[in-house]
This record gives C-alpha cells, structure tokens and sequence, in this order.
C-alpha cells in the first residue's frame, strides 16, 4: 500500500478529497470502519447457510431472484455474476475517473452495510495504490440498478478476468495483478452484487464534471471582465447594490469577482464622461444574473454529489444493528442524473453568453469603435471571423447536448427495472461539454484580449493585464491573419488549466472567485 495514500471516512468524504483522487492519490480506508465491515461480512455469512431465502445471497439477482442457489455454488454465482454483466462498449474511462470510481467504491463499501469481506476492500486500494487501471468501456450502463456493466469490468480485473490497461496496451486483468504482485479475488456470497450495484461510475464523471465546470466558470468571469474592458462597458451593473436587492449567492459573488477584476482599469475611466450609449448589451451587463445562476446550480449539484459520494448505493444493504439484510433501491442513480443535468444546463448557459461577447467585439455596429473582427487591416485581413464562427459551432453543440437526459427512461431487465435514471450518459457527456466550454472561453480570451490592446494608451486593470501576460507568454497579438488554430488551442488550454484566475489572484493578492461546498 502507498505511504501517500488518502486516508477516507465514508460519510466524510469532502469535495476537495475527491478532487485529490482525480489529481492522481490513493485511498485507504479509515481503520474505524473495518469493525463494522467486517460484522456486516458475518451476517452474510450466516446468510448464506441459512435456510430463508435472501436476494443476492442464495438466490438469483434482478427478474431471476426467485431461483434458489445451493451454498456450494455461491461463489460460481457471484463469477458468473461479473463476467455476465461484462457488456460494455466504446472507448475505455479516462483514469482519472476510473480512479475517482474506484474510491467511490471503497468509500461506499467502507460505509460496512454492504457485507462484503475486508479483502474485497483491501483489493481495491491495492490496485489503486499499484496503478491497475482495469479497462472499463464507457457505455452500457443506464443508472439502474446501477451502473452494472462498467462496475463490473472493474470487478473483472479484481477477480484476475477482464482486461486492463498498461502502457497504453490492453492486457488480461490476471496479467495485471500478477505485474502487480496481486492474487486474484475469490468472491464470496453478495460480493459480486455489492460491487457492481452501485452508482460509483455516474458519480465519478458527475464530480469530474463538476470541479471541470466550476474551474471554467471562474475562467468566464475573468474572460468575461475582459471583454467588458474591451468592448469598453458600464461596470456600474456589477455593483453590489443591485445584486444584494435580489438576493442569489451566485449573483453576489459573480458581481464581486467582476468588480474587483476591473478596478483600476484606466479603460474604465476613459469613458465616465461623454459615453453616449445609455446601456450596454445583456452579455455584457447581464453577466452577473447568468453566470451567478450558473454557480448557484452548480452549488447545488456539489451538495447532491458530496453526499452520494458517501452513500452506500448497493442492494440488498446490510443493517449491522438490527441484524438485518433489507432490499431497497438505492442504487436508482436519479439523484445523480438530476445534478448532471444541473451542470450541463450550467456549462451551455456559460458558453451562449461566452459566445455573445465574442459576437459582440468583432461586430462594429456593437464593438464600440473597434475595427470589424478586430482585424488589423479589415479587409485583407480577416481578424477574427471565423475564431467566432468556431465558437457559435461549439455553442450549438453544448446547446444540443443540455437536453434533459433524466427524463428519457427505458425499461430493462424484462421490465423489473421499469423506471431507470439514464445518469451514466447524463454525466459522461459532461465531458465533451466541458471541452467545448473551455474552446469558446479561450476565444473569447484571444479576442477580448485584442480588444483591450487596441485600446491604448488607456490600460486595463492591474488584474486583466497579468491575465493579458499569462497569455501573450503563449500567443502573440494578432498583428495580421495567421495560422490561428493553434493559437486557439494554447488560449483553450490556458483557460482549461486554471490559470486566468491564477494569475489574477496573484495581483489581488486575494481570491475574489465563488467556491464550491
């Protein structure tokens, strides 16, 4: 076991440990926890030489529950169990998430309701700990009972079947125990069931795209002062006055953030007197109702997935007081599903109004006396038109991609799973919405950052212009049209990294940015 290993108290397991699992650390069990581990074990043991039936233990599982298994076959049963639910496709998890899945589980077993044997327990962190990345597809499991098929792949590996990644390569789940000094797992009664009866792979893309999103979030607030200076806006709609009237914590975060941005910008100043436009455009002004509300979402989203990250999410669930095994349904993933769905909302309403400020710059009839495209030579140089049409491209994707997908339900398992919560795919696409939210922030940063440079001698703010150096460090100012793609792809990932913040934090000397339970 890693010396660096995240100690972990299923039931406290906050949001920034999580973030740690994903950023590449082990976890092992608080030792408090193993009692009851292991009393719940021993209730199953007696379980499965009882004579009464008990789901999961001595019986069948899902539409099969009515057929009984005799106690010399339990340990085939659960096998059979994993390598039959073993029906995934498509391209295999990141391992980041696969990781975070992995704790999850841990987290979730250590709660002690699920009976499994410490073993089972003691497995998982040594894979973790040893870098064994089992090859989970990603499609195939629809949130219940569980994610079943990718859990499962992962049980695979624990069991030394399956497949696992190495180097890039797929190799058996049994070649990458024995590279790791590992010996198969024999599983005992409802081992096998506790393991892929759970929603630890929904969750683990949810948090994923979670902590993805509020990072981006932030970036759009310093993209979003940005293009405010550029396109030379009233900052007086940021003031704190008119959001405490309404009352979001979003709201009054965001206009915080955006008016310390922009002190001391001497664009700002430029202007106080004899700026004849009344009012500016709602990307522009607007900015702390939306992106406030999308911080709001996500809040609520965090305290859904904190509290399901510590869940014990498996059926049947083992009740260590009264000495019970009850069935219940926690696995139904809709908690999850609703939250994926809260955050993709967020991260398509952050990219329409990213995408409108950009519309905004490079259009004369509304840039405020920049040239069109902010091209140097209008013309025979086209600026920044197509970077905008780039960003109305993946706008429309993400737009796509919020649909609802708690809502669409599809019958399984001979309809004994009639009512499923479809939260894998909710939160796997968040993915790919995060990846396109990220490209229309970092042209949002090329363009607002031209914008601002065209501006002078009038300087932006302290804050901006160390945003300004972070990325001229990487891409120049546009003096003439140019191979922009790859200027494209460093603002992306500049944005994606967190680093727009980081920078302006530097020169505040104190961080301005909302914060997630």
């Amino acid at each position: 076991m890693s010396d660096q290993a995240m100690v972990v108290s299923p039931g406290a397991v906050s949001l920034d440990d999580l973030a740690r699992v994903l950023d590449g650390a082990a976890v092992q069990l608080d030792p408090a926890f193993w009692p009851r581990v292991e009393a719940a074990a021993d209730l199953v043991a007696r379980a499965a030489t009882a004579d009464a039936a008990v789901y999961g233990i001595n019986t069948g599982f899902g539409k099969l529950a009515s057929s009984r298994i005799p106690l010399e076959q339990t340990a085939a049963l659960q096998r059979n169990l994993i390598v039959s639910h073993c029906c995934g496709v498509g391209p295999p998890m990141p391992e980041p998430v696969l990781r975070l899945m992995m704790a999850l589980k841990i987290i979730s077993l250590g709660r002690g309701a699920s009976g499994v044997r410490r073993a089972v327990i003691e497995q998982l962190q040594a894979m973790l700990a040893r870098g064994i990345c089992p090859r989970v597809p990603q499609r195939g499991s629809v949130g219940a009972s569980g994610d079943l098929a990718p859990l499962a792949h992962m049980t695979a590996v624990m069991i030394g079947e399956g497949q696992a990644m190495r180097g890039g390569a797929v190799i058996s789940g049994r070649a990458a125990l024995d590279a790791a000094g590992l010996a198969p797992l024999t599983l005992g009664p409802k081992e096998g069931l506790a393991l892929i009866n759970g929603t630890q792979f929904s969750t683990a893309y949810a948090i994923s795209g979670l902590l993805r999103a509020h990072r981006l979030a932030c970036a759009g607030l310093v993209t979003g002062a940005l293009s405010a200076d550029a396109a030379m806006a009233s900052t007086t709609p940021y003031r704190p006055e008119i959001q405490l009237l309404r009352g979001h914590a979003g709201q009054i975060a965001a206009g915080a953030t955006l008016t310390a941005l922009l002190q001391g910008s001497a664009i700002r100043d430029s202007h106080l007197d004899g700026d004849a436009r009344v009012q500016d455009p709602y990307c522009l002004r607007c900015q702390p109702q939306v992106a406030g509300a999308a911080f709001d979402l996500l809040t609520q989203a965090a305290r859904t997935l904190i509290i399901e990250a510590n869940a014990v999410t498996d059926n049947p669930l083992v009740l260590v007081d009264s000495g019970e095994i009850v069935s219940g349904g926690n696995f139904h993933a809709e908690p999850v599903a609703f939250a994926a769905d809260q955050i993709a909302l967020a991260i398509a309403e952050l990219g329409a109004i990213s995408e409108r400020r950009i519309a905004t710059l490079v259009d004369p009839a509304l840039n405020f006396g920049l040239p069109p495209f902010l091209a140097s030579a209008p013309g025979l140089h086209s600026g920044f038109m197509s970077a905008e049409v780039t960003a109305a491209a993946l706008h429309a994707e993400n737009k796509q991609r919020a649909a609802p997908c708690s809502t669409d339900s599809t019958p399984t398992s001979a309809n004994q799973e009639d009512h499923v919560s479809m939260a894998a795919h909710a939160a796997r696409r968040l993915s790919e919405m995060a990846d396109n939210l990220a490209g229309i922030l970092g042209i949002e940063l090329l363009v607002a950052a031209q914008g601002v440079g065209l501006r002078a001698p009038h300087a932006t703010s302290p804050a901006l212009a160390a945003v300004i150096d972070a990325l001229r460090a990487r891409v120049p100012a546009l003096a003439g049209d140019r191979y922009m793609a790859l200027d494209i792809a460093e603002a992306t990932a500049l944005v994606a990294s967190g680093a727009l913040p980081a920078a302006a934090v530097a020169v505040l000397r104190h961080d301005p940015f909302p914060t997630l339970p």
